[in-house]
C-alpha cells in the first residue's frame, strides 16, 4: 500500500500507502503492502489533584535522538514507575513490611532497592487485575475501499504496522496483558495478523497474558449481531466476568496515539471513580465534530453534548486547568472531548449493562451519560497529546503523511521505552539505487531505483513475479515505468501500468469508480486492493 504527495514510481504493496502532495516519479519503488477476595481493592484516595498525561514526557520528543538513547529511555521508565503515585507506594510499603521483616537489618541502599522491587511487584499485581477490551468497530464505510476486504483495525499503517497494533502495544507497554479484540466485519486478515504477531509472544510460565479475537456470534439467548459498543461487550460479558480483575479497560481499534494506561488506571482508582473517560482538550473549531463533556471543579463529568453548535457549544466550555493544563493552553483549549477510551470498575460494568441499561447499545451516547444521571461517579482524565481517529480516508491519508513531518512528526514509532509491536516478516533491508527520496518512510524489503519520491510510504514487492508478468505482457504488481502519482493511496497488490497518471487533474472531490479500480474521497484517489490500472490511464 502506498501513500504519496506526488510521485512517479514503480511500487508493489502489502498495505495501503498514502502518496501525498509531492512526486513519486518513475522507478521501481516496491511497497508491500476488585473483585479480589470479594471486595474491590482501592487505595484510600489522597487529597484530590488534577491528573494529566503528556506523552512528550515519555515518547515523542523535540529531539528524535532522545527516543533512541537507551539511558534516556531507562530514566524515563524509572521515572514513570516512581511517578505512579501514593496509592501504589502505600500498597508496596505494606507488602514490604510484611515480607521483609525488620527494615533495620538492611543498609539504606539495600532498603531502597528492595523497596523499589516491591513497588514494581505491587504495580505488576494491580495491573494484572485489568482486562483490556478492544472494540473493532463497525463496517468501516467511511474508510471504504480500504475496508473492502479487511476489518478497520487491520488497515495498514506507517509501512510496517496495522491499526490494531496501536492499542495492543499501548496495553503491553502498560503491563495490561489480558486483551480481547471484538469484531464482526471482514475479520479474517485481523485474526491472522493477531495470531502471527502476538499468539506466542506474551504468554508463558506464570504469565496469563493473551490477545484473542472474539467474533460476533448468534446464540439462543441473543440471535442478533453486535448492535454497538455496549452491546458487543454485553454479549461477551459471560466470558469477561470469569476473569478475576478489578477493571475493564475499553479501547477503540482504529485510533493512533501513544498512552500510558497505568496512569489512566491509577487516576481511576485514586479518585474512587465508577467510570473514567479519557478526555482530549481542543479548540472551538474542532469541538463541533466531537462529543463534548462538562466537568465540575473536581473533574467529575456532569454533562454531555454530541457535536454541539452555537450557544450549546459555548455552554460546554470548561476550565481545563482543573485537569492539569497550564492557564495559557487552557485558554486556547477550553473544551474537552471524549476519546472513546474508558475504564469501568468491574461491578459497575456488570450492573450498568445488565440492570440499569439492559437495552443500551452504545457506551458514549447511552451508557455513560446514563451513569451520570443515576449518580455514578464518572471522572474525566486528561490526555494532552497527539490522537487521531482513523475513521475516514482523509484522516488515514493525513495520519500516514504526518509520520514523515519534520523536524518532529505527528506520531513517532522511534520510542525505545514504548515501542509499537507488529508481525515480524523477516524481509531483507530496503535498497535505494539512483533515486531521490525525500520525507518518506520506506518499509522493509523494498528496492527503489531510478525514481524520485516525495512524502510517501513504500512497501515490499517481489521482483520475480514482476519479471514473469512483464515477459508475458501482463502488468506486474506495483507501479510501472513513468507513472506519476499525486495525493493518492495505492492499496495492497494493485497493478499500475506504465505511463499512468493518478493526479486528479480536475480536482474531483468525490467519485465512485469501483469497476475501474479506484475511488475518490475528499479529493484523494484510492486504488483498490488487487485492482489493475492499464498502461496510459489518466485519473
Amino acid at each position: 500500500m502506498a501513500t504519496a504527495t506526488g510521485a512517479m514510481a514503480t511500487t508493489t504493496t502489502w498495505a495501503p500507502i498514502p502518496i501525498a502532495a509531492g512526486d513519486l516519479r518513475r522507478g521501481a519503488a516496491v511497497p508491500a503492502g476488585c473483585r479480589a477476595g470479594g471486595r474491590r481493592l482501592r487505595a484510600s484516595p489522597p487529597a484530590r489533584r488534577p491528573f494529566v498525561f503528556s506523552p512528550r514526557g515519555v515518547s515523542d520528543s523535540r529531539s528524535s535522538q532522545t527516543c533512541l538513547d537507551p539511558d534516556a529511555s531507562t530514566v524515563r521508565h524509572q521515572n514513570a514507575i516512581l511517578a505512579l503515585g501514593d496509592g501504589f507506594i502505600r500498597l508496596a510499603d505494606k507488602i514490604w513490611r510484611v515480607s521483609a521483616g525488620s527494615v533495620h537489618q538492611y543498609s539504606v541502599t539495600e532498603r531502597s532497592g528492595a523497596f523499589l522491587s516491591h513497588v514494581i511487584h505491587a504495580i505488576h499485581f494491580l495491573l494484572q487485575s485489568v482486562l483490556g477490551i478492544i472494540l473493532g468497530g463497525g463496517a468501516g464505510t467511511r474508510l471504504y475501499p480500504l475496508t473492502k476486504k479487511r476489518a478497520k483495525p487491520a488497515v495498514p499503517l506507517g509501512a510496517n504496522y496495522r491499526l490494531i497494533d496501536i492499542p495492543v502495544s499501548n496495553c503491553l507497554n502498560s503491563n495490561v496483558s489480558k486483551i480481547y479484540v471484538l469484531t464482526q466485519f471482514n475479520s479474517a486478515s485481523l485474526n491472522r495478523h493477531l495470531s502471527r504477531a502476538y499468539g506466542n509472544n506474551i504468554s508463558g510460565y506464570k504469565n496469563e497474558g493473551f490477545v484473542e479475537v472474539l467474533a460476533a456470534q448468534q446464540s439462543p439467548e441473543n440471535p442478533n449481531w453486535f448492535q454497538g459498543t455496549a452491546d458487543a461487550v454485553r454479549q461477551y460479558m459471560w466470558l469477561f466476568e470469569e476473569h478475576n480483575v478489578m477493571e475493564f479497560l475499553i479501547l477503540a481499534g482504529d485510533h493512533l496515539y501513544r498512552m500510558d494506561y497505568q496512569k489512566f488506571i491509577q487516576a481511576h482508582r485514586e479518585t474512587d471513580a465508577d467510570i473514567t473517560v479519557a478526555a482530549l482538550p481542543m479548540d472551538e473549531q474542532r469541538a463541533t465534530a466531537f462529543g463534548l463533556m462538562k466537568i465540575d471543579d473536581e473533574g467529575r463529568i456532569v454533562e454531555f453534548a454530541e457535536k454541539p453548535k452555537g450557544e450549546k457549544l459555548k455552554s460546554m466550555m470548561v476550565d481545563t486547568t482543573i485537569l492539569g493544563l497550564d492557564p495559557e493552553r487552557a485558554k486556547e483549549l477550553p473544551y474537552i472531548a471524549s476519546m472513546g477510551i474508558y475504564v469501568f470498575s468491574k461491578d459497575v460494568m456488570l450492573r450498568l449493562l445488565r440492570e440499569n441499561f439492559p437495552s443500551a447499545n452504545d457506551f458514549g451516547s447511552e451508557v455513560i451519560p446514563g451513569a451520570t444521571e443515576i449518580g455514578m461517579r464518572v471522572q474525566a482524565y486528561l490526555y494532552d497529546g497527539y490522537w487521531e481517529d482513523i475513521g475516514t480516508i482523509e484522516a488515514f491519508y493525513n495520519a500516514n503523511l504526518g509520520i514523515t513531518k519534520k523536524p518532529v512528526p505527528d506520531f513517532s514509532f522511534y520510542d525505545r521505552s514504548a515501542p509499537i509491536y507488529t508481525q515480524p516478516r523477516y524481509l531483507p533491508p530496503s535498497k535505494v539505487l539512483d533515486a531521490d527520496v525525500t520525507d518518506s518512510v520506506i518499509g522493509e524489503g523494498c528496492v527503489i531505483k531510478y525514481c524520485g519520491t516525495l512524502s510517501c510510504f513504500l512497501f515490499f514487492q517481489t521482483e520475480d513475479d514482476k519479471k514473469v508478468l512483464s515477459e508475458t505482457g501482463g502488468i506486474p504488481i506495483g507501479i510501472g515505468k513513468n507513472a506519476h502519482i499525486r495525493k493518492a493511496i495505492i492499496d495492497k497488490n494493485a497493478r499500475i501500468g506504465e505511463n499512468v497518471k493518478i493526479i486528479n487533474f480536475d480536482n474531483v472531490q468525490e467519485a465512485v469508480r469501483e469497476t475501474e479500480g479506484y475511488f475518490i474521497k475528499s479529493g484523494i484517489v484510492t486504488v483498490i486492493k488487487d485492482a489493475v490500472i492499464p498502461s496510459g490511464t489518466v485519473i
